[in-house]
């Protein structure tokens, strides 16, 4: 069975939800446009976006720390600044290109996740600085495309006995017809896609943010923990470097070495 993509996401705002794109346009160096662009950070985070440092996402609002970040649907328009936020309750836009609008945001936030007077979030940009969890261990990963094997989130399921959403590992490239877990395995190779070409260059090890059921905003899984018994690891999928850019589509077989 040939090893096809099924599905492509980009996540413009770290911890907000993902949106699914019709093709992408890959450089060779750099991540997918627009991916983890913005940040909401935590009060005295320490982050400058005149001199953007890697930093901790513990010094951000994510998923691993704010389950409710689940309920919030975001969308973001690249043309235009536009940032949607919504949940059941409310829903607004903002003009994130602007500094008035990237404070409007942060309040939106802040009164979504029902925080404190004295704790307000910072919406903060400073591209090409990516606000990827890889950030801290260097320049290249910060760049890398996450890549997960939908053949090993079935594999998962079908071991613990119950159903485990692929989305919950927010990965950029979705793959499918790879057997599972043998992406693990291919730390080092190059892969093609499309016109673009990758190298897989590290296993992506799990943090309680995929904990988190996306449609309840619970935490229902202990995944690292289950992945760590059964398995012997807390690793779901791989990060890849983009060496040749190029357009990648879903419905695009994938080609090993």
């Amino acid at each position: 069975m040939a090893i096809r993509v099924n599905a492509l996401t980009r996540y413009p705002v770290k911890g907000l939800s993902g949106q699914q794109l019709e093709s992408v346009t890959l450089k060779a160096g750099q991540g997918f446009p627009a991916d983890r662009q913005f940040g909401f950070a935590r009060p005295n985070s320490g982050f400058d976006p005149g001199n953007p440092k890697p930093l901790p996402k513990s010094r951000f609002y994510m998923l691993a720390r704010d389950a409710s970040l689940a309920l919030v649907e975001s969308e973001y328009n690249d043309e235009t600044g536009i940032l949607s936020i919504a949940n059941k309750q409310q829903s607004e836009q903002f003009d994130i290109s602007t500094t008035e609008g990237k404070d409007k945001a942060s309040l939106f936030i802040k009164s979504i996740l029902s925080l404190p007077d004295d704790e307000t979030p910072q919406l903060y940009e400073a591209s090409p600085h990516r606000f990827t969890d890889v950030s801290v261990d260097s320049v290249e990963m910060m760049n890398a495309v996450s890549i997960i094997n939908t053949d090993s989130v079935h594999e998962f399921s079908k071991t613990i006995g119950q159903e485990v959403d692929p989305g919950r590992f927010r990965g950029n490239i979705h793959l499918s017809g790879l057997a599972p877990f043998s992406e693990l395995n291919m730390v080092g190779q190059k892969i093609t896609i499309g016109d673009a070409q990758f190298k897989i260059v590290q296993r992506t090890r799990r943090c309680p943010a995929t904990e988190v059921d996306l449609n309840t905003g619970e935490r229902n899984m202990k995944t690292p923990k289950l992945l760590r018994e059964h398995y012997g690891h807390m690793d779901m999928g791989v990060y890849a470097e983009v060496v040749q850019g190029g357009v990648i589509s879903p419905g695009d077989i994938v080609e090993l070495p």
